[in-house]
């Protein structure tokens, strides 16, 4: 790792603002497009400026915490030092396999033991308080505004259905809410990221380094702007929800957070772009969070999972009933091994729902899993979080001890406080037996991804299970909205692969037999483009085994990168992404319900010549959104393909060298 840092005078000016004599501190990034302005005074405030425009308009933050001290309010600064740093840091679980952290940072620390800390880089900005108090403290609000010029487009997922009512627990799954930031919901919360559509150019709104500390909603703050909403401290509970799965706060405290007195609060963030495909290929929440905690990595092992609630268990052409059995298990582990798939799923139903101890009668698991270990097939299990918080040690200890390999743990559906802490403890003490996490029923990952990096994936997104029930959701659109927006804060567990491929017109709902809205090659698409260490694959093996040539390609996807070039990409129209692994490429590309050409540069690419194979839609996928085309290319770095999108359609293909 190289790191060069140097320390240089920060930029100081006073002005009248309000009729208050406020200092002005500036921080630039490195490129020098980008000035944020933190106004000092009797409110302490941030503004931010990309070239010649205002993208951040000025906007108050603040901690409210005990006896009413207001850390932000009547400000008296003690120093100022702004601080350049130069400096790279190596992932193995990443979509990069090393990531440039180059930035300017401005430090305030100000009278009453607490200050801020202010990042500029070229594609974003971050602020973040600290505090140097002895003891813990108590945190009853947090003030965080993201104010702005105009009344500005706005694409934001809001808390379903809940006006009025408990809004703090909620499964963080939504469509984008196109609506200008005048029109902004009062009544009922959004979750992040947020964009902000400034015309050319876009901001997303993000959260990192969140730790022991409640997530941040939003809300209206003005006619053009957003303000944060932290969920209030839980004191009591109920299980309710789905199963009653959910863990349901009946009573909430008056304080959002009690916190050691000298620790840095999560990251406020902003991603700038001036070009859409350049959101394509953020890091910023990867360069925010806190480095890992896993000293020896090397037994996280990532890959591609044969899932089985999707499909809903629905194999056929065997000779025993297909379910939540034996049978049906080793039947998913001889399909993971035939496609070299690294793992297998248990979903719900393979132990009691509340007691992770209790495993069903109808099912052996000490033979699956030993088949597993036969067949060079790991099993993951699933449990609801509630489950895993009463019984964590021993289920760990138990199932490691068995060769389980890790969880995918849902119903979260939190993230106050309490929430927030038990997922970092969870993901801990997995570490200590070596097992691979998957957070479903989660908010937006927040970069606990990078500190321990055995959390392998996250929801926090609409993903397949939910649209199939969904005829009447725009399907395609969200899918090329997401890599814009919620893949900005980093990988999610979309659960793509569906085999059974519908136009708009054709498309119905089905639990045992579902399908998708889109093209076969939409869904190819999926597995290049959407980031998740740990991908699934949606469908059942009878599914895929009929369409071996796409699971093919679907099984020789990697699912961690060492380079990610961001070639094309318009918001919600269409997207094309490529990945590296070792000397091969992966380009995937994806529109709405709109057909359209798409041009391939294909400059990324090396000296030499190369093979290109594209599975691309086919000439009635229109009509049939299974029909699809497989063609065998020579190219160079020179080469320009057109290639012909459906509606719904998408392209993928693998690039080796000749």
């Amino acid at each position: 790792m190289k790191k060069l840092a140097v320390i240089v005078l920060t930029s100081v000016s006073t002005v009248s603002l309000n009729a208050q004599q406020q200092k002005l501190y500036h921080v630039t990034s490195p490129d020098n497009k980008i000035d944020v302005t933190i106004g000092v005074g009797s409110a302490l405030s941030w503004s931010v400026k990309h070239e010649a425009d205002l993208i951040i308009a000025p906007s108050i933050i603040s901690l409210t915490i005990d006896n009413g001290e207001v850390l932000g309010k009547n400000v008296k600064v003690i120093s100022a030092k702004t601080v350049s740093v130069n400096s790279s840091f190596n992932t193995s679980l990443y979509k990069k396999k090393s990531v440039v952290d180059q930035y300017n940072q401005l430090t305030i620390s100000c009278k009453a033991d607490y200050g801020i800390i202010v990042r500029a880089y070229n594609d974003g900005v971050a602020y973040r308080f600290f505090t140097r108090k002895k003891g813990m403290i108590t945190v009853f609000s947090e003030q965080a505004e993201f104010n702005f010029h105009e009344d500005y487009a706005t694409l934001i997922p809001y808390v379903r259905d809940l006006r009025g009512k408990e809004q703090y627990i909620q499964s963080y799954e939504a469509l984008y809410t196109k609506q200008t930031l005048s029109k902004v919901y009062t009544d009922t919360l959004g979750f992040l990221p947020v964009l902000i559509n400034e015309g050319k150019k876009k901001a997303v709104i993000l959260e990192a380094d969140l730790e022991d500390y409640p997530g941040m909603f939003v809300s209206s703050n003005s006619n053009n702007g957003l303000k944060g909403v932290f969920a209030p401290y839980p004191v009591e509970f109920f299980q309710g929800g789905y199963n009653k799965l959910n863990t349901m706060a009946s009573k909430r405290a008056d304080y959002i957070a009690k916190v050691n007195g000298s620790r840095s609060f999560p990251w406020r963030a902003v991603v700038i772009s001036n070009n859409d495909a350049a959101l394509l290929n953020s890091d910023l929440v990867q360069k925010l969070s806190a480095p890992s905690r896993i000293a020896d990595e090397s037994w996280i092992k990532p890959g591609k999972v044969a899932w089985d609630w999707w499909n809903d268990w629905n194999i056929s052409h065997v000779d025993f009933r297909a379910g939540i059995n034996t049978e049906t298990y080793k039947y998913y582990i001889d399909f993971a091994a035939a496609n070299k798939l690294e793992y297998i799923i248990l979903d719900e139903g393979w132990s009691d729902d509340m007691d992770l101890m209790k495993v069903s009668d109808k099912m052996n698991l000490k033979e699956i899993i030993d088949y597993g270990k036969q067949k060079n097939v790991g099993v993951i299990l699933w449990a609801g979080w509630y489950a895993v918080d009463q019984k964590m040690d021993e289920a760990f200890n138990k199932y490691a001890a068995m060769g389980v390999k890790g969880f995918k743990i849902d119903f979260m559906d939190r993230d106050d406080q309490p929430m927030v802490s038990s997922l970092f403890a969870i993901a801990k003490k997995a570490a200590e037996y070596k097992l691979i996490i998957d957070y479903h029923g989660m908010f937006k990952p927040t970069g606990l991804q990078r500190t321990y990096p055995n959390v392998v994936n996250f929801e926090g997104v609409k993903g397949l299970e939910n649209n199939k029930w969904t005829p009447n959701d725009d399907v395609p659109e969200y899918e090329v909205m997401i890599p814009f927006i919620r893949m900005v804060a980093g990988p999610m567990d979309y659960t793509p692969g569906a085999m059974r491929n519908a136009t708009k017109p054709n498309f119905r709902p089905s639990n045992s037999m579902p399908m998708s809205q889109g093209t076969r090659c939409h869904q190819l698409a999926m597995y290049v483009i959407f980031e998740a260490p740990l991908q699934m694959l949606a469908d059942n093996p009878t599914a895929y085994m009929k369409e071996q040539e796409c699971t093919d390609f679907i099984a020789g996807v990697p699912t961690v990168f060492d380079e990610t070039v961001a070639l094309d990409g318009k918001l919600g129209e269409y997207v094309a992404i490529a990945r590296k692994k070792d000397n091969s490429w992966y380009v995937g590309g994806m529109t709405n319900w709109s057909e359209r050409d798409l041009t391939i540069d294909f400059s990324f690419l090396g000296e030499g010549n190369y093979e290109a194979v594209v599975f691309a839609d086919g000439l009635n996928a229109d009509r049939d959104a299974t029909d699809y085309k497989k063609v065998t290319s020579s190219i160079t770095a020179s080469t320009k393909m057109k290639i012909h999108l459906a509606p719904g359609g998408g392209f993928a293909m693998r690039i080796t060298k000749k």
